[in-house]
């Protein structure tokens, strides 16, 4: 590893590990894994669908929390959602009870995230990429899962896609939403879509430090940054909660030490591109699988891939669906439209 990429690999993670400050943040950032716990229990409570909570273990003693919602006595193909960068298994509460209804359904936090093991990360953007991919793979054999449809939002789409790659074998479907790390960079992408000002924020803070080091740097004034920045999310939850609930939630996800958002970074060029894009190989997908993107109608992000995507899969299934009334996070903006497409795509494998 060049002694930039390690620099960048372990920026405020070598601050918090040096001199004063490792015994300084601890006491300035009011977060730990129990209150991370806290927040995304009171979450939970309110899903009513049985659900078996669990650490599941894969190797380097690592291990990958999980929820598994496997009441249903169905032999269909398991969904299994993959959250998207800073989140985790508690943003899909919209959506777990509607999506179970007649299939197993698993969530798990992200190698790196949530509260999953949170190891160090290569600095080489390929290597941090296998290291993810093969994570999830360990994670599919812990649980004996033949088959599975896999549903990514935002990195959790790119991931899921890198593996599906790499092991086409194992997955009946692909679900993209909101996906990022597809496109390069063009030069008039900020002419094209408006950009929203807490985009802009988080993209103040990508360098030279990774995306959330301002909400570690703000310690007891990270949660009301996050709610002054991300007033949407109490809207986006107002069916479930009247309070910050989730804001919290969000905060404690990302308030920890860094570590899958270290591998994102080096995954990166400037202002969170992708360094591999995944359609300069999405072509090499095994051509039976079918590929659905899913769009919010009003998001910022760049929705071109799923235009291209047919272009590089000429033979092979590609469908793209825009979400009127739906942002970035459309499986939270209009969760009924969102679990009702994802059911009619699960239900057309088997």
């Amino acid at each position: 590893m060049s002694d930039e990429a390690e620099l960048a690999h372990t920026s405020d993670r070598g601050l918090i590990r040096s001199g004063w400050l490792s015994s300084w943040l601890p006491t300035w950032c009011p977060t730990s894994m129990c209150q991370l716990e806290e927040a995304e229990e009171k979450i939970l409570k309110r899903i009513k669908s049985p659900c078996t909570k669990e650490h599941m273990v894969i190797s380097d003693g690592n291990k990958i929390w999980t929820l598994s919602f496997t009441e249903t006595l169905s032999d269909k193909t398991p969904l299994v959602l993959l959250h998207g960068f800073g989140g985790g298994v508690g943003l899909w509460a919209l959506n777990f009870e509607a999506l179970c209804k007649d299939r197993p359904v698993y969530a798990f936090d992200i190698l790196g995230f949530g509260r999953s093991s949170r190891p160090l990360f290569d600095g080489d953007a390929r290597k941090a990429e296998e290291q993810f991919v093969q994570s999830i793979e360990e994670w599919r054999n812990a649980l004996d899962l033949e088959h599975m449809i896999l549903l990514g939002h935002n990195l959790g789409a790119f991931l899921a896609s890198a593996y599906s790659l790499k092991y086409p074998s194992r997955v009946k479907s692909l679900i993209l939403v909101e996906p990022w790390g597809f496109s390069d960079r063009s030069d008039n992408v900020d002419e094209e879509r408006p950009i929203p000002i807490w985009i802009r924020a988080v993209g103040a803070m990508l360098s030279p430090f990774n995306p959330l080091a301002g909400l570690r740097l703000a310690g007891p004034f990270g949660l009301s940054l996050v709610q002054r920045l991300r007033p949407d999310f109490k809207k986006k939850f107002s069916s479930l909660f009247d309070d910050d609930t989730v804001t919290e939630y969000i905060y404690h996800c990302n308030a920890q030490t860094p570590s899958g958002e270290t591998a994102f970074r080096n995954m990166t060029v400037s202002h969170g591109w992708p360094q591999r894009p995944m359609l300069h190989r999405i072509d090499k997908l095994h051509p039976d699988i079918p590929i659905t993107v899913i769009y919010g109608a009003r998001s910022c992000i760049d929705g071109s891939s799923g235009n291209n995507l047919p272009l590089l899969r000429p033979n092979s299934y590609v469908n793209s669906i825009a979400i009127l009334g739906a942002g970035h996070y459309v499986f939270a903006d209009q969760p009924e439209d969102f679990n009702q497409k994802v059911s009619e795509i699960c239900d057309s494998v088997d």
